[in-house]
């Protein structure tokens, strides 16, 4: 096996389970490497530190197991099994909810891994190139590992480097093929566009959020924005909300979120969706919500976009504040990973600032169950959200 040795004084993070090596600590290679090649990490002392998956770019090398382990059969079976149980025994997988995420990358030990299972279909996601290597093994296992999946789909073409040497990136798919969409959460149902919508085709991060949405919408005029296929609107019917407004600039999002209301309450719903750029339709809201829900997407894919992103939150918010009636209730977000759980709290603060009005938080929000973050890993902690009530 291939063995990359780090520089004097570079192990440090790999002794504390971070799971990255970076191209700089990099002292030389031993042996000819791949692009997705599994390969042994060496301290300089020749220590052995770990085992992974190697890549071109910053992110040399991401470790699959800190101990000389073989990334067999074996591997793949008890990295997801261990997923599965642990979903499990937290209660995520019943009769009415069939949708959760079983890979979480780094916080099921499985960097540049993510796999969603909907119904009887999981959709995989790979975001390194030693994952696409290895992606019909890891196809079969789950469907050895998860007795209710029988369909697996690959949808990978999106999140593989661009620029690496990888001959079929075609997004297909590798065992099955379902004849529904439908998946359940928390009881509702819901189109799931897994083939042509943007990630697996949910948002699954957002269950839990959705469910707390849901125990705040009797009674209230709601507006949900960047609606993509409806999540939150139809938990707010559910909830009891008196009229439900949904907005996304996509048509194609937005035809799913009528289908997806029609799914679980027919025609007599008191909603309707719009086809409309965000900040255009907030521009004058004034007094016609009293919930209004922000789930924009990632402003910010990197460090060098944190700056404009931390203005778009702030823009954003600020907008809503202004707007939103009096003992209104805004539930905000972000999700992307550059911006920290304090920079996105300070944008926000500083868009209520600007509106004049007193804020309150009531609940301080993030990733779910099946989202974990590998406590040596706080990069992989993504989704802040905060409910506010606006006097």
């Amino acid at each position: 096996m291939t063995q990359i040795y780090l520089k004097p004084k570079k192990e440090e993070s790999l002794l504390r389970q971070h799971p990255w090596v970076f191209s700089g600590a990099i002292h030389h290679i031993d042996g000819a490497v791949q692009e997705g090649q599994v390969v042994q990490v060496l301290a300089s002392d020749g220590t052995l530190l770990g085992v992974g998956h190697y890549q071109i770019g910053s992110i040399a090398v991401r470790i699959l197991s800190f101990e000389d382990e073989q990334i067999d059969a074996s591997f793949w079976s008890a990295r997801i099994s261990e997923a599965y149980r642990m979903r499990r025994q937290i209660g995520l997988i019943r009769t009415d909810n069939d949708t959760y995420r079983l890979i979480h990358g780094e916080g099921d030990f499985l960097p540049g891994l993510v796999v969603d299972v909907y119904a009887d279909t999981a959709v995989i996601q790979a975001h390194s190139v030693g994952m696409h290597l290895v992606r019909h093994t890891i196809a079969q296992t789950i469907i050895e590992c998860v007795p209710e999946v029988h369909n697996i789909y690959y949808k990978s073409d999106g999140t593989l480097p661009h620029k690496a040497p990888i001959d079929d990136r075609t997004d297909q798919y590798l065992i099955g093929q379902p004849t529904s969409c439908l998946a359940t959460e928390n009881g509702l149902k819901f189109h799931i566009d897994w083939l042509r919508g943007q990630k697996t085709g949910f948002f699954v991060d957002q269950r839990e959020n959705r469910s707390l949405l849901e125990h705040y919408a009797a009674g209230r005029d709601v507006l949900n924005m960047f609606c993509y296929t409806g999540g939150f609107s139809v938990y707010a019917l559910r909830g009891g909300a008196r009229l439900v407004h949904s907005v996304d600039s996509s048509a194609k999002a937005v035809e799913y979120v009528h289908r997806n209301v029609m799914l679980n309450f027919g025609n007599d719903a008191p909603h309707e969706a719009f086809a409309q750029d965000a900040f255009d339709f907030l521009s004058d809201i004034k007094n016609k919500y009293d919930l209004i829900i922000l789930d924009p997407p990632a402003f910010a894919k990197h460090r060098d976009a944190v700056r404009n992103a931390l203005q778009g939150y702030k823009r954003l918010n600020a907008r809503a504040f202004e707007q939103i009636r009096p003992g209104g209730v805004l539930f905000t977000f972000s999700c992307s990973q550059a911006v920290d759980r304090e920079m996105f709290r300070l944008a926000v603060f500083s868009a209520a600032s600007m509106s004049g009005r007193r804020v309150r938080i009531l609940h301080q929000l993030t990733q779910p169950q099946d989202h974990p973050v590998n406590i040596y890993h706080p990069e992989g902690e993504y989704l802040k959200g905060l409910v506010l009530q606006v006097e």
